[in-house]
């Protein structure tokens, strides 16, 4: 499986997403990207960072990228942090194109770096992480 994460600048959020699919499927190809560029290169947000390895989430390897029309074909899935990534990454879907994008959890994950709430965005990301394992696991078996 080969699952993209996507939030707004891939400095929180995403790559959050990312550490903690990572850490729960290892087997699983795992990528995150952000729909602006002004971060590009940039590792996580230190206070991302430190919030996630306080949960055993290391990721500070991890350096941003933008999102490209590329990743509709590299991918079995994307994953959108809220809405307006969403639509910010089907305005870039090629023709003909059919790869699932979908918000990553049950409602938008608030953006830490303006909320400053990194805890309660892990809290939400991890138990999306959790549900998307766990559903597509169920999904396989059956």
């Amino acid at each position: 499986m080969k699952v993209l994460c996507v939030c707004l600048g891939n400095i929180c959020r995403s790559p959050a997403a990312e550490g903690a699919l990572r850490r729960l499927a290892p087997d699983w190809t795992i990528d995150s990207a952000g729909t602006g560029g002004w971060h590009v290169g940039d590792e996580p947000y230190p206070l991302m960072q430190a919030a996630a390895l306080a949960r055993g989430i290391d990721i500070s390897g991890l350096r941003a990228r933008q999102f490209t029309q590329a990743d509709f074909d590299a991918f079995d899935l994307i994953l959108a942090m809220d809405a307006d990534n969403l639509a910010d990454i089907e305005e870039q879907r090629p023709p003909g194109n059919a790869t699932p994008v979908r918000l990553f959890a049950d409602s938008d994950v608030p953006d830490p770096y303006y909320t400053r709430d990194f805890v309660g965005a892990l809290d939400l990301i991890e138990r999306a992480a959790a549900a998307l394992i766990s559903d597509t696991t169920a999904a396989q078996s059956s």
